[in-house]
């Protein structure tokens, strides 16, 4: 049952997220979840509404944790003003622990691979991992890599699907390391990628080495107050930078020049192409100056 109402929480959203038309926006609410929205998205705002407990409950089974609070879930319905609010033309929505927020911009959903299921999902987990687990025990890259874990895979920034920054960075050596992303992300758009990338490999690395018991192992031990060098090692009986270690030896035997060629063919036959036109057109030109003369 959703009831539609004009909550005070909305006026704390708009003071908040500027600019927001006041006029035109509404809000429904139910037991479990509130949706702040403009007036065009109330179909959104309705699904999102409907399919929020099944979300909810198999995020709950995946971590074993409860969502005992009651979220607010903002939808935005064009592309500029949730670059106003977020500033960053990569994000399709954010996360507010500290204010049990989640913004999504709903012109990006149904387009591959985002969609409102998925995206609610990944958020909810960035907001359920923050209510148990303190953030100065949560590195940044546990949090996003078990977030896209959650959720398929799926990651709330644009990637050029056709180039994966982690294969460049095994080949190159030039990983970002860890203990680089552990407080924040970097603000350029390739690092920023390449740690997205990492983050969600190294979770992958430790489920398929460990299980799903290691991994959330972990984040039990992040919850009672052990920092992550602690809780990895309890949890997985190695260090943190053995962890590491092996991960990238992981990538190394996974990725050769052959799997990068190949993943990369499209890339590398259009350059060749390229160079192909480029080529003739300087032949065709000496060969016209040549007739002239």
């Amino acid at each position: 049952m959703h009831n539609t109402v004009f909550s005070p929480i909305f006026l704390f959203v708009i003071i908040l997220f500027q600019p927001v038309n006041v006029e035109h926006s509404s809000v429904i609410e139910t037991s479990e979840v509130v949706i702040l929205f403009e007036e065009p998205l109330r179909s959104a705002a309705r699904e999102v509404a409907d399919i929020y407990a099944g979300v909810k409950m198999e995020l709950e089974e995946t971590l074993r944790w409860r969502l005992n609070f009651r979220p607010t879930v903002l939808l935005i319905k064009d592309r500029e003003t949730f670059q106003k609010i977020i500033g960053s033309k990569l994000v399709v929505a954010v996360a507010i622990p500290r204010k049990k927020l989640v913004v999504i911009d709903y012109s990006r959903m149904r387009k591959h691979p985002f969609t409102v299921g998925t995206t609610l999902k990944h958020e909810l987990c960035h907001l359920l991992l923050h209510h148990h687990i303190r953030r100065s025990n949560l590195p940044k890259w546990l949090d996003e890599g078990i977030s896209q874990w959650v959720s398929d895979g799926m990651a709330e920034i644009i990637t050029d699907g056709r180039r994966s920054f982690l294969n460049e960075a095994v080949l190159s050596g030039n990983y970002l390391s860890l203990d680089e992303l552990t407080a924040s992300f970097p603000k350029d758009k390739k690092s920023l990628l390449l740690a997205y990338e990492e983050s969600k490999s190294i979770v992958e690395y430790i489920n398929s080495r460990f299980g799903r018991d290691g991994i959330l192992n972990v984040i039990m031990y992040l919850k009672e107050g052990y920092d992550v060098d602690a809780a990895v090692l309890k949890s997985l009986s190695i260090p943190l930078y053995e962890l590491e270690r092996r991960w990238h030896g992981h990538l190394r035997r996974r990725t050769t020049w052959i799997t990068y060629l190949a993943a990369n063919l499209y890339e590398i036959l259009f350059f060749v192409a390229a160079l192909i036109t480029v080529y003739g057109f300087i032949r065709f030109l000496i060969k016209k100056r040549s007739y002239r003369d």
